[in-house]
């Protein structure tokens, strides 16, 4: 049965690295004395140990040991063999394709729907949906698929924003790319606003936070979904 948190960001804007989830992730990772960080996401211009120890540091908080994937030398067992596991953001394009690359996709799909607690952000959260295909990031790398974890039966367009009434920018808005991305794609997508996460536990998916959703399908006008709400129903 699967554990998930998938939340639209790691950092609230005054706060510090993963602050606002402290007291969730103590409840989501009670039974972990440590877990496996997957540092892939992050680009060049930071080290999988410096991203590594960033969340070190965050996780001491709450008592959790840290270890980052590249200290061993079998990716799959490690995933395999974790307590815990956490993705952070980054570059989803670079995160899908290192997955690949080192074969532990379908291997860490596997591990989750056990029941294997798991933490993503961002990046981390966008791979939890069917592709990879609604992320914001750029293409700096080319991974060989877009298809991801599929542990929710929709994508996630994490980061979400509504154009504001007042704006005066003629650029294209997230609900465009979505619109795009179903002129080609019929499975739904959830636009997931910063401090807002989903929690899956128990076969069943809740929208947690302060701030509502929201949700697109092929040819239907958005809805919000407000916080607390159950979302099985999105098929």
């Amino acid at each position: 049965m699967k554990n998930i948190l998938l939340a639209s960001t790691s950092t609230l804007y005054g706060s510090g690295y993963l602050e606002y989830l402290l007291p969730e992730l103590k409840t989501h990772f009670a039974n972990c004395k440590s877990i496996l960080f997957i540092p892939y996401a992050r680009p060049s211009g930071i080290s999988h140990e410096e991203y590594t120890q960033k969340v070190v540091l965050t996780f001491a908080q709450i008592n959790i040991e840290v270890k980052g994937i590249h200290e061993f030398e079998n990716p799959a067992l490690a995933i395999q063999e974790a307590e815990g596991i956490f993705i952070g953001g980054g570059n989803t394009f670079l995160l899908v394709k290192e997955l690949y690359h080192n074969k532990i996709m379908t291997t860490l799909k596997e591990t989750l729907e056990t029941g294997t607690p798991y933490l993503g952000t961002s990046a981390g959260s966008n791979i939890a949906g069917l592709s990879m295909q609604t992320t914001n990031d750029m293409p700096i790398v080319y991974p060989p698929s877009f298809q991801t974890l599929g542990l929710i039966p929709f994508n996630l367009n994490v980061h979400y924003l509504d154009k504001e009434e007042q704006s005066t920018h003629m650029g294209e808005s997230r609900e465009t790319r979505i619109n795009e991305f179903h002129q080609f794609n019929n499975f739904p997508v959830l636009g997931l606003k910063e401090g807002s996460w989903l929690k899956i536990k128990e076969g069943k998916i809740f929208l947690k936070g302060a701030l509502s959703a929201k949700l697109f399908r092929k040819n239907q006008t958005p809805i919000e979904i407000t916080p607390e709400t159950e979302l099985s129903f999105i098929q």
